[in-house]
């Protein structure tokens, strides 16, 4: 009885000390004060040039803003984490804000995006338009239809939906719409090359499998990058500028590489976090 009673308390005090390590196991990729962790990369312009300040931070945030631009003209930004990383859970609270810039496309009202598994920013060509990347797309809704956010993009990518290669550029999610300018906070889980989840408000709203390069959507990138077929086992995050002002209160990481060759570790340590 005695040995019984020993080893549930042994179990309690694993799982407790469990929980208090996986709290303590988030990076805050974005530190509320400045950039300095962070590449930009706008299309037709050179790395680092953060044309017209179009990534800042104000107030806590990190802002998209396009007060500085005539016209957008198709200048696509992307804003790097310093460092790869290959399986993990990304956390993200966005809202949409204030009227599209002029000249933005009609596509890329409430538009935006947290850009997975991507290429070196530094392999990226100056007139490139969309790193090789997973879209994890985010949409504000429009006030007149139905715009489920975390949807998936594959520019320069493919992925696998329910056992089959999946081509097109876009997948919708089964999430609401969230109109207005509501915080959101999303979810995205990615296991390497095997399997990728996006999570609103504690629901798998989109799976799919085995992301790699390959397909169109994605322009003036150097040949050599572009290896069709190549699993993307690893890459950088990346969140984008497209045209609408959006502002991300959070930004934050769990790293599960630790744990990926232990199923029931990788397990117990998702069900924590994913409750935070």
């Amino acid at each position: 009885m005695i040995l019984k009673q020993t080893s549930i308390l042994f179990l309690f005090f694993a799982f407790i000390s469990l929980n208090v390590n996986a709290q303590k196991g988030w990076i805050n990729l974005f530190n509320g004060k400045d950039l300095k962790d962070w590449t930009v990369k706008i299309s037709k312009h050179n790395l680092n040039d953060n044309f017209a300040n179009t990534f800042r931070v104000e107030n806590g945030l990190m802002k998209v803003s396009y007060d500085g631009y005539d016209t957008f003209d198709q200048q696509y930004g992307h804003i790097f984490y310093k460092k790869p990383f290959s399986a993990y859970l990304l956390k993200v609270t966005y809202r949409f804000v204030g009227e599209q810039a002029k000249g933005g496309e009609g596509w890329a009202l409430r538009n935006s995006g947290a850009m997975l598994h991507c290429q070196d920013p530094k392999t990226m060509l100056k007139d490139q338009d969309f790193p090789i990347s997973v879209e994890a797309q985010i949409l504000g809704g429009d006030g007149e239809h139905d715009r489920h956010t975390s949807n998936v993009c594959t520019p320069g990518t493919n992925i696998f939906f329910n056992g089959k290669l999946f081509t097109p550029h876009c997948l919708d999610s089964k999430s609401k719409t969230y109109a207005g300018d509501q915080w959101v906070t999303a979810q995205f889980l990615v296991l390497g090359d095997s399997v990728i989840k996006h999570i609103i408000e504690g629901e798998v709203v989109l799976e799919y499998t085995k992301p790699q390069i390959g397909g169109g959507n994605v322009s003036n990138f150097d040949a050599k990058v572009k290896i069709d077929g190549k699993p993307l086992t690893s890459g950088y995050i990346s969140l984008q500028s497209e045209s609408h002002p959006i502002e991300f209160k959070t930004v934050q990481l769990y790293n599960l590489e630790p744990f990926m060759k232990n199923k029931e570790k990788l397990n117990m340590v998702l069900e924590t976090i994913l409750k935070q």
